[in-house]
């Protein structure tokens, strides 16, 4: 291939993560909407966010170990026909418990695609530059956060929540056309079983990266799933300003993504150890600004750009601990973001519920990060003990 052919197979693929964006983070900036017109609680809404990432968890290693042996492009075109019929069971949901399970479906894709995605993108540029590649993919779930959640969260407040759904579900078949026609062929490894794969489970280093990246992320999520509620309440903007605060954060998740890939391509676990700290100490300084406008927009903004540092790293530190089973150690990644999803969620909830405030989930993300920080320094040990590059 090309270079040129490469950028547009990669950014093909990218389209589908940000279908993908759109759906997971939309449905935090539509909440309001949604308990409102349901006539659930907050916390029944929260569930909404709980159910996708609990699919994202349940179906990433299982939908990986069918797709070791398959094709990977077909497979990726399959993964998307799943992620339609979803989205289109959320549009016509006719009350919460349907649309609670139509969001558990719509997650059970969601990490097997990234992970063969990002397989075939690193494959296409080869190993010096699959941080950046990676990063690519990634990016089109953090551009989701600038435009397409933004866009998304305007028209459902004007024409009702269930729009986002039929919108994702047309995007992602935007995204079947341009991947079918611009993205190769690429067959699984020579050797590749799903007994193979599995033996990688007995992997110290991959269960500890699972491990940081459940609770890296995780503080993240705590502040995004109540960032609503926050913005309202206690940073006193108008429902109208939400998308334009969405937009800020969603912005600094496409700047530290990218950011991320460049500095993978330098130093794996280094750029996760850093941004850990970052995202620890952003966190406790949001939480302690957010009744200032312009201060809470831009430690908003700081919080997005260092979480994102972390994800095209954690996705190539977890590919590294286990290189004959790409395919699980890649789903793995979204698994562990998505347990972090609904982690936050809970964990912000419980604060708030405690009657701690809505400031309190920051303050939680920031002790989480701060455990991160300590795991990275394991994780960095044990590669350091095989003998591999940190």
């Amino acid at each position: 291939m090309t270079r040129t052919q490469m950028a547009w197979a990669i950014l093909a693929l990218a389209t589908g993560g940000f279908a993908i964006g759109v759906t997971e983070f939309a449905i935090m900036g539509l909440q309001r909407e949604i308990v409102l017109d349901l006539d659930v609680s907050y916390g029944q809404g929260g569930l909404l966010v709980s159910a996708y990432a609990l699919g994202v968890v349940v179906g990433a290693p299982f939908l990986a170990l069918m797709g070791a042996k398959r094709e990977r492009k077909a497979y990726a075109l399959f993964l998307l026909v799943l992620f339609i019929i979803a989205h289109v069971l959320s549009f016509i949901a006719p009350n919460f418990e349907t649309l609670l399970v139509g969001r558990f479906l719509s997650g059970l894709p969601h990490g097997a695609y990234f992970a063969t995605a990002a397989l075939m993108s690193a494959q296409m540029v080869g190993p010096a530059k699959r941080g950046r590649a990676i990063a690519v993919v990634l990016s089109g779930l953090a551009i989701a956060n600038v435009s397409g959640v933004p866009a998304v969260t305007w028209i459902g407040q004007l024409f009702g929540w269930r729009w986002m759904f039929l919108i994702v579900a047309a995007l992602a078949a935007l995204t079947m056309l341009a991947v079918a026609y611009l993205a190769p062929r690429q067959a699984a490894p020579a050797g590749a079983s799903v007994k193979g794969e599995l033996r990688a489970l007995a992997n110290q280093r991959l269960w500890v990266g699972i491990g940081l990246a459940v609770v890296g992320f995780s503080g993240m999520f705590a502040i995004y799933t109540y960032l609503s509620h926050v913005a309202v309440e206690v940073t006193g903007f108008s429902d109208s300003a939400l998308p334009w605060v969405v937009l800020i954060f969603g912005a600094g998740m496409v700047i530290g993504t990218f950011m991320g890939g460049w500095a993978t391509d330098k130093s794996v676990l280094g750029t996760v150890l850093i941004a850990m700290v970052m995202v620890a100490v952003f966190m406790v300084l949001f939480a302690a600004f957010a009744h200032i406008p312009w201060m809470m927009l831009i430690l908003l903004f700081c919080v997005g750009v260092s979480s994102s540092n972390l994800g095209p790293a954690m996705q190539t530190h977890l590919i590294d601990t286990a290189p004959k089973a790409p395919q699980l150690a890649a789903s793995f990644h979204h698994s562990a973001f998505n347990a972090a999803n609904a982690l936050g969620a809970i964990m912000g909830g419980v604060t708030i519920d405690m009657g701690l405030g809505l400031r309190a989930p920051a303050y939680a993300g920031a002790i989480a990060a701060a455990l991160g920080v300590v795991i990275a320094l394991y994780a960095i040990l044990l590669t350091k003990r095989a003998g591999q590059r940190i």
